[in-house]
């Protein structure tokens, strides 16, 4: 499989009148952390909420008519799912989506109000791409790979054109990478245009296949592949991908963590009013590690915005924590009338906010008529989470 500079040029013809042209919007907040111009590609804003609408719509524009007859069939945890079903229901076409029983919920909903016919099978993409590739068979459905495809390459490669021609001095980009296809589009275009940019891949931390093939390592078997950013969740990489166009054309692969994660979305929503999905936000959770150098004018890549809302407080509170922002205090006091408004008292004068307080004084640890109790507090950074703790200590109070 080869694809060139001319084949993503010619799929951005195909797709141009119903993809957006995404913002490139400067980032004043993390070109300050990172000391270089950042910028964010809004793919959230796509539609869809994602890039994958651009690989899927160019792939299924290229059917011959009789296999657009035939109606087509993905598999996707849920934005390949939503880029195939609109991109099938604007050109007429039947579409099938396999999806994984434990994907977003708001994906699924999505995925079927865009006229795709959702079949939920297995817990992980793994499961429900091998069910897919049964169901290919049975019903003689076009299968709409989400990666391992030239005209979905091309059609993500176009990305990379307009970040090109939107900053011709870009200088490194930071890319998320699932199955691989986003990133190898964008870096055969950016390489291709530029030879100098540095392309830059982020991988899930439960899901590394893709960084130990890149490093010519054995991929791990005991990888839960559940995260956040369940759009990259990918358990089982392809080898393929990794040899024809990863290895080839990007220059490093790093992973990162749930919890860098998810203040990365937190950073997003605070800083830049942006709402990223886990997968979205892995870009700007990486460049913080700093660990690359990115040069002068660096793009982190927001790949989408479909962001589960039931999960959203759980990953606010996660990342407010990483921050020093929201902190969890807990102390041991005899059980006493006053005792409360004595703590309440030290913590609102070191300036801080009771989000919720619980007691407990059942707990195995306690004497009679001792209680634990645990304060969350609204803070302003780690450090006045620990001045806090101090002037508590201070005062006689016994940690908890």
């Amino acid at each position: 499989m080869k694809i060139l500079l001319e084949d993503i040029k010619k799929a951005r013809e195909v797709i141009s009148g119903v993809v957006r042209k995404t913002p490139l919007e400067i980032s004043m907040a993390a070109s300050q952390a990172l000391g270089s111009q950042v910028y964010l590609k809004c793919e959230n804003l796509q539609l869809t909420g994602s890039f994958k609408i651009r690989g899927a719509l160019n792939k299924i524009s290229s059917l011959s008519e009789a296999e657009k007859k035939r109606g087509v069939l993905a598999v996707s945890a849920g934005n390949h799912a939503q880029g195939v079903a609109l991109s099938s229901s604007k050109l007429g076409v039947k579409a099938t989506v396999v999806m994984p029983r434990t994907s977003s919920m708001v994906k699924q909903v999505a995925t079927k109000n865009y006229g795709a016919e959702v079949v939920l099978f297995g817990e992980t993409y793994d499961e429900a791409s091998e069910y897919a590739r049964e169901l290919e068979k049975k019903s003689g459905l076009v299968f709409v790979h989400p990666f391992e495809d030239p005209h979905i390459i091309a059609g993500q490669g176009t990305l990379g054109l307009e970040i090109y021609e939107s900053l011709p001095a870009i200088d490194s980009i930071v890319v998320p990478i699932g199955g691989g296809g986003l990133i190898s589009g964008i870096a055969i275009a950016l390489k291709s245009l530029k030879p100098s940019v540095k392309v830059y891949g982020v991988v899930a931390e439960n899901a590394p296949g893709m960084l130990a093939l890149f490093n010519k390592q054995k991929v791990p078997t005991d990888a839960s592949g559940i995260s956040v950013a369940d759009g990259i969740a990918v358990k089982k990489p392809s080898a393929f991908m990794c040899d024809n166009f990863i290895a080839k054309y990007v220059d490093d692969v790093m992973s990162v963590s749930e919890d860098e994660m998810a203040e990365a979305i937190v950073f997003l929503l605070e800083r830049s009013k942006m709402v990223a999905e886990g997968a979205g936000a892995v870009s700007v959770a990486a460049s913080f590690r700093k660990k690359w150098d990115l040069g002068d004018r660096t793009v982190l890549l927001i790949s989408g915005g479909n962001i589960d809302l039931h999960l959203v407080g759980e990953i606010l509170d996660r990342g407010l924590s990483r921050k020093g922002r929201v902190a969890r205090i807990s102390v041991v006091v005899i059980d006493r009338p006053g005792t409360l408004s004595k703590l309440a008292k030290i913590i609102g004068d070191m300036g801080a906010n009771i989000l919720d307080v619980t007691h407990d004084r059942m707990h195995p640890s306690l004497q009679v008529r001792e209680a634990l109790i645990s304060f969350v507090l609204e803070t302003k950074d780690s450090a006045h989470a620990e001045e806090i703790r101090h002037a508590l200590q201070s005062s006689g109070i016994r940690l908890g």
